[in-house]
């Protein structure tokens, strides 16, 4: 499945809900939802970084393929069962994508270490398990340079950060508050396996940069639109958490 530039740039999440977090995405089948640990508009968009981070997501790794959902300032360890508080604000329909389709949605740069570019894994079982998980494809990428970017929203040259961070000019993170458009391409053929929030055939898809001041971003929950769905035990799994 090929798409053009032009209908990428030409894609208007729904939803505008912050280092950087998944603020909103839908499936190009229908359906919508945030990432994990998400709170909605109780979190400020701008001001300090105490009173902005708290629902962005924290990797424990620069790996995108590595296991667990990551945790939060604000509530901690991110678990399985908390995609029942991502449909309560969204709605009882997860994203849904066709074969090959698209996610697409709002990635809310939240401070200046929390931009792109991004990379995306699926876990099929609805799990955690991103190491054994499949690459998805980032069609349309969040602007930054090694999860670096500018508070006015420029992107810094690689020799201008570093030679700043060599002097000891680099501060702690400052508030950016802004939001990007994001797609990322679920490859033909998936098939999602797990049980979640009452939910059958669920897959994740973690989405984050790889700042090592984290890294950031989050996990969402999607489905296949044709109930795709690998016949086995695996869903039974969601009992088994990892932590990142």
């Amino acid at each position: 499945m090929r798409f053009s530039v032009l209908l990428l740039s030409s894609i208007a999440p729904a939803f505008i809900a912050a280092h950087g977090k998944i603020a909103a995405v839908q499936g190009d089948a229908g359906g919508n939802g945030t990432a994990i640990g998400i709170q909605g508009g109780i979190i400020p968009g701008a001001g300090k970084n105490k009173v902005t981070e708290p629902d962005t997501t924290i990797f424990g790794s620069t790996k995108v393929a590595t296991n667990g959902l990551g945790k939060t300032k604000g509530q901690g360890k991110n678990t399985v069962a908390m995609v029942a508080d991502t449909m309560e604000q969204s709605g009882s329909t997860l994203p849904q994508v066709s074969d090959g389709g698209m996610i697409t949605g709002t990635f809310h740069i939240v401070t200046t270490d929390g931009a792109g570019p991004v990379s995306a894994m699926i876990d099929t079982t609805g799990t955690g398990a991103f190491s054994t998980g499949v690459q998805a494809n980032v069609m349309q990428d969040v602007p930054g340079n090694k999860g670096n970017i500018k508070a006015n929203g420029q992107v810094p040259r690689s020799l201008e950060h570093w030679a700043l961070r060599a002097r000891g000019l680099v501060k702690r993170a400052s508030n950016v508050n802004q939001d990007y458009p994001i797609a990322v391409q679920v490859p033909a053929g998936t098939t999602c396996s797990g049980t979640v929030a009452g939910q059958q055939n669920v897959c994740f898809m973690k989405i984050a940069n790889s700042n090592k001041a984290g890294p950031f971003g989050g996990v969402i929950a999607f489905q296949m639109s044709d109930g795709s769905s690998s016949d086995s035990s695996s869903g039974s799994a969601v009992a088994k958490r990892f932590v990142a």
